[in-house]
């Protein structure tokens, strides 16, 4: 069953909002008892509410297509299967927007409370989630994020999970990247925001262990990402070192930064770029732009039959940018309430990193099959679709894929090869 709201249209609202939620301390789960005891009957007789709160505007709405498909696509696989607990799965979508909309995201996570989610799927910006998390986790509410990778996230609380990795490794990554192509002088455009600073340090560190240099973004070097203004400067102020490599880090700024960089002469095949702008560009910059270029994506590349049900879901997707990290949270959260045998946010909690294969079991793909282990008492061990690990004792994955794509003349992206990593 498929429920939404438009919180974009009670933005003015916001502020009134805010004052009246609180970031109630949690405490749930001591108040409850171990998975699968208690009053499970009531618990069991609630139907499984998922608020999807995912970016339908701002600068990272073109996320939004994707990871929306990801959850459409498990709750249709849920309730084709039965549902959970026997009642069918509801979703409920809601828009984060950006940072620079804090109140959509605030509004949205108040009318998704309101409607009982005990799950909500999102943000995905990590700037967004700091934003709503105490609100939503002080709530006994779970949130799994598909997309954020800020370290601060990693043990925020309980209540708090990610199917993506921390920054950590898709950092070091994206550093190995540019030193295995041969860049000694290697320049970073990077604005001011814990997401990009943790990125541009992790990057660093793997460039100069490789022997490189880091010529342009060090500390102290980033851009306000609030002012379009400083993009030239920030453009003539990185060409003057010389680099004969750029790594961006930016969100809509790219498009500005981009037409810069070629318009100053600078070979844009020799630029990187992250999670965050690794889009396509087709619509705007003239063909050719950024051929050859390269950039970095967590999780496994949405290919084959996969790809084919995304699409089945949305047949406009261009990209797919953490469809599959989408997918694995919903399908997670439904074996967590079938492993605990209740819906309610803090049995989910409590069940989760099991599931996830955090205390082994019988590896399993998809939720029928999975579903059915449960069912017969048995441990399970599933399958992430984005190639995730387990869940570690931060709610992180312990373990990743980070995929590595390059542009093609119409400035629209390409999986080339994925690297493993662990946390």
């Amino acid at each position: 069953m498929i429920r939404s709201t438009h919180a974009v249209r009670a933005a003015a609202l916001a502020g009134t909002v805010a004052l009246v939620l609180t970031a109630c301390s949690g405490g749930g789960s001591e108040d409850t008892d171990a998975a699968g005891s208690g009053d499970e009957t009531t618990a069991s007789a609630q139907p499984l509410v998922i608020g999807s709160l995912l970016p339908q505007t701002g600068s990272l709405a073109y996320l939004g297509p994707p990871e929306i498909a990801g959850v459409d696509l498990a709750i249709q696989e849920l309730n084709e299967a039965g549902g959970v607990l026997g009642e069918d799965v509801e979703i409920i979508h809601t828009d984060s927007s950006d940072a620079d909309n804090a109140e959509v995201a605030t509004q949205s996570v108040t009318d998704l409370l309101s409607q009982d989610a005990q799950v909500i799927v999102g943000a995905a910006s990590s700037s967004v989630t700091l934003n709503v998390v105490d609100d939503i986790t002080g709530s006994d509410v779970v949130q799994i994020s598909p997309a954020n990778t800020a370290t601060s996230l990693s043990g925020y609380s309980p209540y708090y999970f990610r199917t993506a990795p921390s920054d950590v490794l898709q950092g070091r990554a994206l550093g190995n990247l540019v030193a295995q192509d041969g860049h000694a002088n290697v320049g970073f455009i990077v604005f001011n925001d814990d997401y990009g600073i943790t990125l541009r340090d992790q990057a660093a560190m793997s460039i100069e262990e490789a022997g490189g240099t880091v010529v342009y973004g060090n500390q102290g070097e980033e851009f306000d990402p609030a002012s379009d203004d400083v993009i030239a400067s920030v453009v003539t102020e990185a060409l003057s070192t010389n680099p004969d490599a750029l790594v961006i880090i930016a969100f809509d700024q790219t498009k500005l930064i981009v037409p810069a960089l070629a318009a100053a002469g600078f070979d844009t095949s020799k630029l990187y770029f992250v999670d965050g702008n690794l889009a396509d560009y087709s619509a705007d910059f003239e063909p050719g732009t950024l051929e050859g270029s390269k950039g970095t994506l967590p999780g496994a590349n949405a290919e084959g039959e996969f790809r084919d049900r995304l699409l089945e879901v949305n047949p406009d997707l261009k990209d797919f940018a953490y469809a599959a990290e989408s997918y694995d949270a919903v399908i997670l959260s439904a074996l967590a309430a079938i492993r605990g045998e209740a819906t309610d946010g803090p049995t989910i909690q409590e069940n989760l990193a099991a599931v996830s294969g955090a205390e082994g079991g019988t590896e399993c793909a998809g939720f029928s099959e999975c579903a059915e282990l449960l069912e017969s008492g048995e441990e399970i061990d599933y399958e992430a679709v984005s190639g995730a690990g387990a869940f570690n004792e931060d709610n992180d994955p312990s373990a990743a894929l980070v995929g590595i794509y390059q542009y093609g003349a119409e400035n629209t992206y390409t999986w080339v090869s994925e690297v493993p990593g662990e946390l």
